[in-house]
């Protein structure tokens, strides 16, 4: 399975953030899946992909062309895909992904979140989608998504399209055990029941 990791290019986290992000990506290869991922050296996107280095993953850098400077991208990715733009960066991870995880992360982590999980309600994708909810990062976004579902701003399904996860484990496990569907595309009148 390829699992395509959304994760923060900080490094000015605390390290309970790296631990689990490391864990995550030496469980992915421990596993024998592909990690999937923007190609960042730094944050919690080198540390997942450091993690599964040491176990020998395969590891895909999705990266624009002008990220390839020194110090900036993972040098250790079995291989490398180049794009011009970041949008054609985050299509290019998304059609390669067989599910995604979410690690914590800022704006840019958000805007890919958003993107795969607005596409999973339209039914244009059925790949599983599970938050890494490391020190409850993620429990405001999860409050959030049901307050717009309470209020009528999003359909009642939104906030089990992404499984919340506590631990690298938990969250694999949400992927890996994920029902396999087909995409359905859904009417508009659908998205509100």
């Amino acid at each position: 399975m390829t699992i395509c990791v959304f994760a923060a290019s900080s490094d000015h986290l605390a390290p309970c953030y790296t631990e689990a992000a490391e864990e995550l990506g030496r469980l992915l290869g421990r596993g024998g899946h592909r990690l999937a991922f923007g190609g960042g050296r730094t944050g919690l996107m080198g540390a997942c992909a450091r993690g599964a280095a040491e176990t020998g993953a395969e590891i895909i850098g999705v990266a624009p062309r002008f990220f390839d400077e020194p110090g900036v991208l993972y040098e250790r990715c079995s291989r490398f895909v180049w794009t011009e733009t970041m949008a054609e960066r985050k299509t290019a991870m998304e059609e390669m992904a067989d599910a995604f995880l979410v690690l914590p992360g800022g704006i840019g982590t958000m805007e890919e979140f958003f993107e795969v999980l607005t596409q999973r309600q339209l039914g244009l994708h059925a790949k599983p989608i599970a938050l890494l909810d490391t020190g409850g990062f993620y429990d405001g976004l999860a409050a959030f998504l049901q307050g717009m579902t309470e209020q009528g701003f999003a359909g009642r399904d939104v906030p089990a399209l992404a499984a919340l996860c506590g631990t690298p484990e938990e969250a694999l496990r949400a992927l890996t055990d994920a029902p396999q569907r087909q995409a359905q595309r859904r009417s508009k009148s659908e998205y509100f029941r």
